[in-house]
């Protein structure tokens, strides 16, 4: 076992003395770090008194000790790992003075040796040991992981090996030959395309050969897939050289040859640098594995969840929970792993149930720089990887142009990762040989630095004159490969500019081929969703049988008991059961339904128990789980107090799973703004810009019900004004069939389409807001409710809303006998219902006056966006009887939400439309 022997320094001899006693008698009786200490020393002849000497010779083995511990603890402060700049001073350093050691103590023997495994050793050559291991091109910070077996198996690996790599000459070529391909790529592009941004990884080509090992091990190790995600700067680089992408399609999209090799009207595309792509590839030792490169917006680090959750995807549904199957790779900037919050809660995911996925490899492109920010001035820790510690995740912090020690590293990462499935970071120090981008001026910011790296060689040739001197490679091979490799370069450009071919862009893997994209004609009307009566009874009936011999809390089996009371008595089925019931015939039929959100097993509002504890223990049971033979399974977790990467897990996991009914459901639909990156750069606009498909499910609880502005609305105005071309779905059901069809709806079409649902809070419980079994078995998603108490002839005033406060105009409608008054419910705002409306324009032809009601403030809500579509819609001169304009969604006091909404009711059937109200838009 590695001990931490720091506490040493401050132990008198009297008092070890007196533990060796303790330990002779009984090991046992003594702390384990001291039985570790005892073993392989005999200290039963040490005279700890020292009397006649001064200081005992033997009690220096606890300032070699010390020293040892020193060196594995701190060692990563005094390396030689940054090309480009001196390293920050620090103090104590390892000096032998610092540990009550002296040079004359160099060539004295201690069996303190034996803790780094050379036995009986002089001083001189314990150190020297430490110096390679700790000191060098690799710096190790592992201490701090507190399980003892993985500390001790960091230290073994690296002290056997010394840190120091030992590959044969083949291997050493082969590090050259990525090296090569990555420096002359981006020298030939900045060449051919100058000034062009494309984000080059030059000063950082080491990340070429580390991918490279990174995959070639992990493949040696067992594991057929790779998921990776990284951000703009080198990813060119990654797609050709590690990914295979052919230069012919990189170089057809500098010349911007063809829109869009698949010809879609919609499709915008992205830069570059933005794409993804997936490809099987084969290793040097002949295995295959499967790459994908998620693609990803310009916010950095919004990839890496999403990565995460397609990883999971594939772990859960492809690889049946073999960890050892997938791996993930996440490649940051230093700027950005330091500075985004986001890293926080991925890794905060990584150890969860809900979220693992085995150990994610993450490598550091370390440029010392954010944009223009220093890296003084772009984080307070010591290191940009610091965050590791959150999980307690090694770190290599190693020189870049040291390709060598890089690949090594590399190995051993993935070794880690296999051997104990956890996080790992590989910090690789290097520098940004151009500015941000290839027409940004770094000396304005940067000058020193950027005198220093202008005369700064690249790492391929460091390595090049490195292997020249050793005798690995002659003068003229180096020359050599990289000729041939420019000259198929050149090949290469020269057919695509004479072709002018262009690049074609898939939707998505294998999982999707069955799948296509979404035509207008699809929103026509709602396919047939219905399930059978007795099938429906059937499966609610073993939802709500619970296990024999278990104990529940009492209020379980009370909700229960209604339950059974809805179905055999009542006949009228409250919102949980409509969804629940939704889940288990999707479970019946084959569909895995996963879901994750703060609180989602019980439900915010204590509606869904989907997850049931037995009385006084921990045990669960999970009744949809139980519901017939051979049915999938529903995976519902409660996640971590995050919005952003947990939305953005189920994004990347719906990726992978077309054919899973994949949801996120907000504790409250405000919240929801917490996730806006990956609302804006991935769910609105994923089809559009990377022809990525997803069928993911958004449950955002929506209503004004005076609970205050944080509590009311799931921003529906921001959905709205990123609808175009169908991209998503925008629902607000009124009763539990609606939800039914909705969520069996997702999954019994040929399209994916996210479906984002602004579910209720006060409607879970509404007796108005209930429905029949029957309306589950017949039937299909209503886009449009018409009004089925009024004659169409009749009505002059057609109110059209949405969610929750029809039940408030339906009350008045029926209290105050309003026959003239038409109360339509518009569940579907996107995609328009355009069909549905015009034929509710037939039958009131003779209404005068149509109205938009809504209970969000007059600039928030639906009626901006229904206003701008009035024309599409037929209703031009339409109407809004809303809350007035407001900067925050709600009042925060009750009293005053009251008389808002009473407001809005009585405006909504006044006899002059525009009649004075002080609480409202009319």
């Amino acid at each position: 076992m590695a001990t931490n022997y720091s506490y040493l320094s401050n132990a008198t001899p009297e008092y070890i003395d007196a533990q060796y006693e303790q330990y002779k008698q009984d090991p046992e009786s003594v702390d384990f770090g001291w039985q570790k200490f005892f073993e392989g020393f005999d200290f039963g002849r040490i005279d700890w008194t020292g009397e006649g000497t001064g200081e005992a010779a033997d009690v220096k083995e606890i300032y070699v000790l010390n020293l040892i511990d020193a060196y594995r603890t701190r060692g990563h402060l005094f390396t030689k790992s940054n090309p480009v700049r001196e390293r920050r001073k620090y103090s104590p350093t390892l000096d032998l003075k610092n540990f009550k050691l002296s040079d004359a103590d160099l060539d004295t023997v201690y069996n303190a040796g034996i803790e780094v495994g050379l036995g009986p050793a002089k001083l001189r050559d314990i150190v020297a040991l430490l110096e390679k291991t700790y000191c060098q091109s690799i710096g190790a910070e592992y201490r701090y992981i507190r399980e003892p077996e993985i500390r001790d198996w960091l230290k073994d690996k690296m002290e056997g090996s010394r840190n120091t790599p030992n590959f044969s000459s083949d291997e050493k070529k082969h590090i050259l030959h990525k090296l090569n391909q990555a420096v002359v790529f981006e020298k030939f592009l900045g060449t051919k395309y100058v000034g062009q941004k494309r984000f080059s990884i030059e000063g950082a080509e080491s990340l070429i050969p580390a991918l490279d090992e990174v995959i070639e091990k992990g493949a040696d190790m067992g594991i057929d897939e790779f998921v990776l995600g990284m951000a703009h700067r080198g990813r060119l680089n990654v797609l050709v050289n590690i990914l295979n992408k052919s230069y012919d399609d990189v170089f057809s999209e500098f010349e911007e040859i063809g829109a869009n090799g698949n010809d879609t009207e919609d499709f915008l595309g992205d830069v570059k640098y933005h794409h993804g792509y997936s490809v099987d590839v084969k290793t040097e030792k002949g295995k295959e594995v499967h790459l994908s490169l998620c693609p990803n917006p310009s916010h950095l680090e919004s990839v890496g969840p999403v990565a995460m959750g397609k990883a999971r995807a594939k772990i859960d549904l492809k690889y049946n929970r073999n960890h050892s199957a997938l791996g993930t790779i996440l490649i940051h900037g230093d700027a950005s792993i330091a500075g985004q919050g986001v890293v926080y809660e991925t890794l905060q995911m990584s150890e969860l149930p809900a979220y693992e996925t085995g150990g994610t490899v993450h490598i550091v492109i370390n440029n010392q720089v954010g944009f223009t920010t220093n890296y003084i001035d772009g984080r307070s820790s010591t290191y940009c990887t610091d965050v590791a510690k959150v999980t307690g995740s090694p770190v290599f912090h190693i020189n870049g142009d040291d390709p060598e020690a890089v690949v090594h590293a590399c190995k051993l990462a993935m070794e880690f990762r296999m051997t104990f499935h956890r996080d790992v970071f590989i910090d690789l120090l290097c520098y940004r040989r151009h500015g941000h981008n290839e027409g940004d001026e770094p000396r304005f910011t940067q000058p020193t630095l950027y005198e220093i790296i202008e005369k700064h060689p690249n790492p391929r040739d460091i390595y090049v004159e490195k292997l020249k001197e050793r005798g690995d490679i002659d003068e003229g091979d180096a020359k050599k490969m990289e000729k041939e490799f420019k000259r198929m370069l050149n090949d290469r450009l020269k057919e695509v500019k004479k072709e002018g071919k262009a690049v074609e862009y898939s939707f998505g893997e294998s999982a999707w081929k069955e799948l296509r994209r979404e035509a207008d004609s699809d929103w026509d009307e709602s396919p047939a969703t219905g399930v059978d009566e007795a099938k429906l009874r059937a499966i609610a009936d073993k939802m709500l049988t619970l296990p024999e011999g278990k104990e529940f809390y009492s209020k379980t089996h009370r909700i229960n008991d209604q339950r059974r009371k809805m179905l055999e008595e009542t006949d009228r089925l409250d919102w949980s059961m409509g969804e629940l019931l939704a889940y288990g015939t999707l479970l019946a039929e084959g569909h895995p339904v996963r879901m994750s959100g703060q609180d989602v097993e019980r439900g915010t509002f204590a509606h869904r128990h989907a997850v049931l504890k037995v009385d006084k223990t921990e045990e669960e049971h999970i009744p949809l789980n139980h519901v017939t033979e051979g049915q999938a399974k529903l995976e519902i977790y409660n996640s971590l107090l995050s919005e952003y990467a947990v939305l953005g897990f189920e994004y990347g996991y719906s990726w992978s799973a077309p054919y899973t009914l994949t949801i996120w459901e907000a504790q409250f639909g405000d919240f929801v703004n917490g996730a806006q990156i990956i609302i804006d750069q991935y769910i609105s606009s994923a089809e559009q810009k990377w022809l990525r498909l997803s069928g993911l499910v958004m449950l955002l609880p929506h209503g004004y019900e005076g609970q205050g502005p944080e509590h009311s609305s799931a921003r529906m105005e921001r959905f709205t004004e990123l609808c175009n071309s169908n991209n998503w779905q925008l629902v607000n059901p009124t009763t539990p069939a609606q939800m039914f069809h909705l969520l069996r709806r997702q999954l019994h079409r040929k399209i994916r389409v996210p479906l984002i649902v602004f579910t209720p809070k006060n409607l879970l419980r509404l007796p108005a807001a209930s429905s029949s079994i029957k309306d589950l078995a017949n039937g299909r998603f209503q886009e449009i409710i018409d009004d089925p108490k009024v004659k169409g002839d009749d009505v002059s005033r057609v109110l059209i809303c949405s969610g929750k406060i029809y039940y408030d105009l339906l009350k008045e409608q029926e209290e105050g006998k309003h026959k003239n008054v038409a109360v339509v419910r518009m569940e579907q705002i996107y995609p328009l219902p355009v069909k549905q409306i015009a034929a509710l324009k037939e039958k009131y032809s003779n209404a005068k006056e149509w109205v938009w009601v809504q209970e969000e403030p007059e600039n928030m809500g639906a009626w901006s966006f229904i206003l701008r579509k009035s024309r599409a819609l037929g209703l031009k001169g339409i109407e809004v009887i809303s809350r007035k304009e407001s900067a925050s969604p709600a009042t925060g006091y009750k009293k005053a939400h009251v008389d808002e909404q009473q407001g809005l009711v009585k405006a909504a059937f006044a006899p002059v439309l525009h009649e004075e109200n002080d609480l409202v838009k009319a």
